[in-house]
């Protein structure tokens, strides 16, 4: 688009009308007739702790394609914001916008169930690139329209403003400001209507041209409303045990305490690196193994390598961990308490990972640790609300059961079809062993090249994992593409079709694209290779699990049940269940995400029922 038809297309929008609250009906019925709404809300932030998103509603911008007008309501008071309820929540008139998932939330917080969101600018601009995460309307108008968004508008407007004020009577002043900043929203707000008109235009012809046209309709745009009614739900957090658990980890960190001190000979401050370097390799005498400009290295990997040289090591990792968990989880998680509904609404998104999985952020309940033991008690805190359980639905396997349906491995496919342990039948294959003979440990390093295969896992990395030589890790890796070669026919496909098309697709045409394979640097071009093998695969178990929330979500609506889903954590799915509801859900749960897609393969779900996160299976 040329600059000049830019600014003739502004010109016009310059000339649209503000509608008064008498002009509300008007509106309404404009909408009604078009069946469609394109929008943009105006917010300003709101210091009211109660509220899942801080924020509150001043406004929104509404364009008309028909007339090619746009309008701007001022909402500050609550009753113009009813006045829209019957739009908003009309399945009728389709909702056009941007960030429509806080938007959501934004009017549930005003009583508002928006419902009929058929277009969000940000979840098409993702799926056109997903490794680009700027994703705010002035950056996808630069990006798509080729519009400077602050030079039309003019960046300049509100010192203008203030000069113009700045010798005038304080409530003159006052006046004319917000006079001011009125006519700046109205032109801004509005402006922002037609550009998502436009952007609407343009990127669906581009989802439509790389068949993602269905991706969009049937899978992210049905995924918005998902997860933000899980925002909505939140997940209630016990704050006394909260505490409980806090108190034990100091009592624990003290007792970690003395004993480094009393194993170290002396005190010193443990969180400092120097001086814990100075304990470990000029006292103690222990092999450096990295130094910095600074000193010793102390960080974990380091650490890790020194465990079998002295007990103190040990020591000093548990107390980082009991460190963490306190500082990072027990502090952390209390500020994210919501006074009002004593629940952590973690936010959750589904336009920052380059795969399609969906992530979890303030906090990131994706991340609380599980490896460590006492980590996993912190999951206690979460319990649903009385009268309730929760269940807990896990897909088993997804990932091996996707990479062997996409590589149509016989070995692979064989196994899951007959329902065969797949750890035990690698270890067989790998290590010659008759599969009712197989070690324990020989199932444990076989499953770590299983699922190093899918993240694409290197000899040095694979060695790392099971503290084994590079050497008899790659000898590992060797025998394992030896026996399954559909999965090695099919990683080298992958990645030679990437280098040749400049990009990866998961089963549902959802695009990732790889410059990095072309790369002069190594590494980079590794990471590349990496990303070209995992991302078909991660990706295909993202959007299937999609698939299954949305059909969960569909089938506790339309059977009128009370049940919510509270939590989506990978391959897992955790729904806040009535007593009388449970056994019904159960069934509802693991039939949808079993048959959520028809793959080569059956897909299972294992399924429990728990007073809290930890007790979930």
């Amino acid at each position: 688009m040329e600059f000049g038809s830019q600014r003739s297309e502004v010109d016009k929008i310059e000339e649209l009308y503000k509608v008064e609250s008498k002009k509300i009906e008007e509106l309404k019925n404009i909408l009604q007739k078009q069946k469609e709404m394109i929008f943009y809300i105006n917010t300003s932030k709101d210091e009211n702790e109660e509220k899942i998103v801080k924020e509150k509603i001043e406004g929104i911008g509404i364009f008309n394609k028909e007339y090619n007008q746009a309008y701007y309501i001022e909402l500050k008071e609550n009753e113009k914001i009813q006045e829209l309820k019957d739009v908003f929540e009309s399945e009728d008139i389709s909702k056009i916008g941007i960030d429509l998932s806080k938007t959501y939330i934004l009017l549930r917080q005003e009583g508002i169930d928006l419902k009929g969101i058929k277009f969000d600018a940000s979840i098409a601009a993702y799926i056109l690139n997903p490794t680009d995460n700027k994703l705010k309307i002035e950056n996808l108008a630069e990006q798509y329209l080729e519009i400077d968004v602050n030079e039309i508008l003019g960046e300049n407007q509100d010192k203008k403003a203030e000069q113009i004020n700045l010798f005038d009577e304080i409530s003159k002043k006052d006046e004319e400001e917000k006079q001011n900043k009125n006519k700046l929203d109205e032109k801004k707000y509005t402006f922002y209507s037609y550009l998502i008109y436009k952007l609407q235009e343009i990127t669906i012809k581009k989802l439509e041209e790389i068949k993602a046209i269905d991706l969009f309709n049937n899978i992210d745009m049905p995924t918005v409303t998902v997860l933000a009614d899980m925002q909505w739900n939140g997940m209630y957090a016990d704050e006394e045990e909260l505490n409980r658990f806090g108190n034990k980890l100091k009592e624990q960190l003290e007792i970690k305490t003395k004993m480094i001190y009393e194993m170290a000979g002396e005190e010193f401050n443990i969180n400092s690196t120097k001086q814990l370097g100075e304990i470990l390799f000029e006292k103690m005498k222990l092999p450096v193994v990295k130094k910095t400009k600074s000193g010793y290295s102390t960080d974990v990997d380091v650490l890790e390598k020194l465990k079998s040289e002295d007990p103190i090591i040990s020591e000093i990792l548990d107390y980082r961990q009991l460190m963490k968990l306190n500082s990072t989880y027990v502090e952390g998680l209390k500020q994210y308490i919501n006074p009002k509904t004593k629940r952590i609404h973690s936010f959750f998104h589904q336009t920052i990972t380059a795969t399609g999985r969906i992530s979890s952020t303030e906090p990131n309940l994706q991340n609380i640790p599980t490896r460590f033991e006492l980590g996993k008690h912190l999951r206690k805190i979460f319990k649903p609300e009385q009268g309730k359980v929760y269940i807990d639905a896990d897909y088993s396997q997804i990932e091996l059961r996707v990479l062997a349906h996409m590589s149509e491995d016989e070995h692979m496919v064989q196994a899951f079809k007959e329902n065969q342990d797949i750890h035990k039948q690698a270890a067989s294959k790998v290590f010659k062993t008759p599969i009712d003979e197989v070690t324990k440990e020989q199932r444990s390093n076989a499953k770590a090249v299983n699922f190093g295969i899918v993240y694409g896992i290197s000899d040095f990395g694979l060695g790392e994992q099971l503290g084994i030589s590079r050497k008899k890790a790659k000898q590992y890796i060797d025998e394992y593409l030896a026996e399954y070669k559909g999965i090695k026919d099919f990683m080298d496909n992958v990645t030679e079709n990437a280098k040749e098309i400049g990009y990866v697709e998961t089963l549902f045409n959802r695009r990732r694209y790889i410059p990095e394979l072309k790369s002069n640097n190594y590494m980079v071009r590794q990471f590349g290779a990496r990303a070209a093998m995992n991302t078909p695969i991660q990706g295909t178990a993202a959007d299937i699990m999609k698939i299954a929330m949305i059909n969960v979500y569909n089938q506790l609506k339309s059977r009128k049940l009370k049940t919510k889903i509270v939590l989506q954590v990978h391959d897992e799915m955790m729904l806040e269940v009535p007593i009388e509801e449970a056994e019904e859900v159960k069934e509802l749960i693991k039939t949808e995400m079993e048959s959520a897609i028809s793959l080569r393969v059956p897909l299972v779900a294992d399924v429990s029922e728990a007073e809290n996160w930890y007790e979930c299976k």
